[in-house]
């Protein structure tokens, strides 16, 4: 069976089912006890009513009216229904309520036979239980004795009737509660199948609170990011390609030229630039590899105590930048080589646009950690302030005087929000700009 509501439905039936039965069979197991126990008691009592029936009777060769006429007055004494037979079996005489219940019940008057000592046989009626109900003594009168009320068996056919009732009323009320269940299954296995087959806008309803909801809204969740690192790939690997052509194109006619030149010091010119070329084409492959990652291995990152002042220092003192910190030791938690990298795409951004004068400066500001780099270059417009960390947006002009792919601040910023941080550009005093990296503090 393929559909899954199905096997559930019928899970739920066949388990009804079980319990109706095991229900029924036990309950005959009771009944079969009760009826034993009730059949001793009633035997108990037909014997000592059987006794005193003996010691009244007329003698077993005493006329049958006579006999007749005794057996139908202890039958009114006592109010049940009472035979006679003699030791071949002939009846002798029964009581007016004996002869009115075997007419009610033909051919099944379930009569309880008790052998007397001179060999004639008593019958004791015990259909409804009308005169066994009623008092033993010769008046009549008296409670009813507590083992003799109605036997179990004289309910059971309710019972049963109300298993069979309880059955269907499960079994009916069982089917929509699995089919709305199976039918939201079917909805997430087909948005599955949907967004496996290239929709990559697909969703599936997340409605409600239990763990079918649960696994749509991870679903929506898992395909959202994917849908944005499939879109953020295309535009990375499109603007990738534009930047290649650059490069490539000098590289090309660069070698082209290369063979018709005979002049050893414009050769070594166009050496040196097919080598600048190839530097830029590397690091371009470097940046698109480490923001592909960036994206690729975000479920990986194990962040570990990370010594800023010392990765500082060392960075500064690669690119000749004045370091300002105000405490010793800030620590937080991140990935060292990442840290570096964002660290040193700001002090190489500030270098290559900012002018020579590069500064430093680390310090706390309340629960994070900043790291500001600053420079004496023309700054960033307010409008383009958030655009420059967008992948390869530069800023006008930029890109014929200073060069550069315009993936270093979109790397930073990817980086610091994987730290849980964040990077900003602002006006610096007195010209220029100063870039912030701020990360949370251990």
């Amino acid at each position: 069976m393929k559909s899954l509501y199905l096997r559930i439905y019928l899970t739920v039936v066949v388990a009804l089912a079980l319990f109706a039965f095991g229900s029924a069979w036990l309950f005959q197991r009771e009944v079969e006890a009760q009826r034993g126990r009730f059949e001793g008691q009633v035997a108990e009592r037909v014997g000592a009513w059987a006794e005193l029936i003996q010691r009244s009777l007329p003698a077993a060769d005493a006329p049958r009216d006579e006999q007749a006429q005794a057996l139908r007055e202890w039958s009114q004494r006592l109010r049940v229904p009472i035979a006679l037979d003699d030791e071949q079996g002939q009846r002798i005489a029964a009581s007016d309520s004996y002869l009115r219940r075997n007419a009610e019940m033909p051919g099944n008057p379930r009569g309880l036979p008790v052998r007397l000592d001179d060999g004639r046989t008593l019958w004791v009626l015990r259909g409804p239980m009308g005169g066994m109900r009623q008092g033993m003594g010769p008046g009549g009168g008296g409670a009813p004795p507590s083992g003799l009320q109605a036997p179990p068996w004289a309910r059971g056919a309710g019972l049963v009737a109300l298993l069979v009732v309880l059955f269907a009323a499960v079994a009916a009320g069982a089917y929509p509660v699995v089919r709305r269940l199976t039918r939201r299954l079917e909805g997430l296995k087909q948005g599955v199948e949907r967004f496996g087959a290239g929709a990559l806008g697909q969703r599936v309803d997340a409605s409600g609170r239990d763990e079918v909801a649960a696994v749509a809204a991870s679903f929506n969740q898992a395909a959202e990011r994917i849908e944005a690192l499939v879109a953020s790939h295309k535009n990375l690997l499109a603007n990738a390609s534009h930047e290649l052509r650059s490069p490539l194109a000098r590289m090309k006619m660069a070698l082209s030229m290369l063979d018709d030149t005979p002049d050893a010091a414009q050769r070594e010119r166009l050496a040196r630039e097919i080598r600048t070329n190839i530097g830029e084409l590397d690091a371009l492959v470097e940046e698109v590899l480490l923001a592909s990652r960036l994206d690729a291995q975000a479920a990986t990152f194990t962040p570990v105590p990370v010594e800023l002042i010392a990765l500082a220092a060392e960075e500064a003192a690669q690119f000749g930048a004045e370091l300002q910190a105000e405490d010793a030791r800030l620590t937080v938690q991140g990935d060292e080589r990442l840290l570096r990298r964002a660290l040193r795409n700001l002090l190489e951004n500030a270098r290559r646009y900012g002018g020579g004068e590069l500064g430093l400066h680390a310090a706390r500001s309340g629960a994070e950690v900043q790291l500001r780099v600053c420079d004496r270059g023309p700054g960033v417009p307010e409008a383009l302030r958030e655009r420059i960390f967008e992948p390869f947006f530069r800023l006008p002009g930029h890109a014929e005087r200073e060069g550069g792919v315009g993936l270093g601040l979109a790397l930073v910023k990817q980086i610091a929000e994987r730290h849980g941080g964040r990077v900003r550009c602002e006006p610096h005093a007195g010209g220029g700009s100063c870039f912030v990296l701020s990360l949370p503090q251990q």
